[in-house]
């Protein structure tokens, strides 16, 4: 019973954030700041779990870090490249869609079903927050840092390329192909991937082994939902060169050009 209490606790702390997201996104008729508190939504989870169950082992700590680490720099990456920029492409053609209720839609379509797949996803969290005392540096421990250690600097390195790249007037309209960029075509996605699962692994001793469903969800929600799949399927048609790119470069997992392209 505590532990759902506290997953309830959690869940009202995340619909409470994307509520007030969704009333903040209707003057500024943007649903795509829904984007920006992703990261945020699972620190928000995170932080309100380990509020509730009043936890404070050493792997519960590290995993609230990393997890804080990751959510903020996302969420501060993808605000300062929405500066400016008009409402995300996917969700102006949702708008233009639906027309006058979209305002209404967009609370089910965007925020509420975000809010869901996110309180979803943060059950790993929820069960090392119930942890009062844990010893650290457990295998899996160690092998979670590591990769979540990676899988941040992949995903960190490969945004600040992208931002790099796309300053320079003579890059536009130009398709990235240097840097990580050349062995993947979605570095910052594998990279999101690969932190996922060392949360998993940092979370182990203290979760269920299901719960590996958390980064087997996020991964596959990375690669055939809302990432790879979606981009790859728009930049195909709308970016010149891209179909070339696609033809010689991974499209998840690291790996070299292909050498006839090289």
């Amino acid at each position: 019973m505590e532990l759902l209490n506290t997953w309830i606790y959690g869940g009202l702390s995340v619909f409470g954030l994307v509520g007030f997201v969704w009333l903040i996104s209707l003057p500024l008729r943007n649903s795509s700041i829904m984007d920006i508190f992703w990261g945020l939504g699972f620190v928000v989870a995170g932080f309100a779990y380990y509020l509730q169950a009043g936890a404070g082992s050493a792997r519960g700590w590290l995993l609230i870090l990393a997890l804080t680490l990751w959510g903020l720099r996302l969420s501060l990456h993808i605000g300062l490249r929405a500066i400016g920029k008009p409402e995300d492409a996917r969700y102006a053609a949702w708008r233009k869609e639906h027309g006058a209720s979209w305002w209404w839609q967009s609370f089910f379509r965007v925020f509420l079903l975000q809010g869901l797949i996110l309180w979803v996803l943060s059950v790993p969290f929820l069960y090392a927050a119930q942890v009062k005392a844990a010893p650290l540096w457990h295998w899996s421990d160690l092998a979670g840092l590591a990769l979540f250690l990676v899988g941040f600097l992949f995903e960190s390195i490969a945004d600040a390329q992208l931002v790099s790249f796309k300053k320079r007037e003579e890059n536009r309209g130009k398709v990235l192909d240097r840097g990580l960029w050349s062995i993947t075509r979605h570095p910052n996605y594998f990279g999101e991937a690969v932190l996922w699962w060392g949360f998993f692994l940092i979370a182990l001793p203290s979760a269920p082994w299901w719960t590996v469903y958390s980064p087997v969800l996020m991964t596959f929600l990375l690669v055939r939902v809302s990432g790879v799949r979606m981009l790859d399927s728009l930049l195909a048609e709308t970016k010149p060169g891209y179909r070339e790119y696609m033809n010689r470069t991974s499209g998840f997992i690291p790996w070299p050009k292909k050498k006839a392209e090289q």
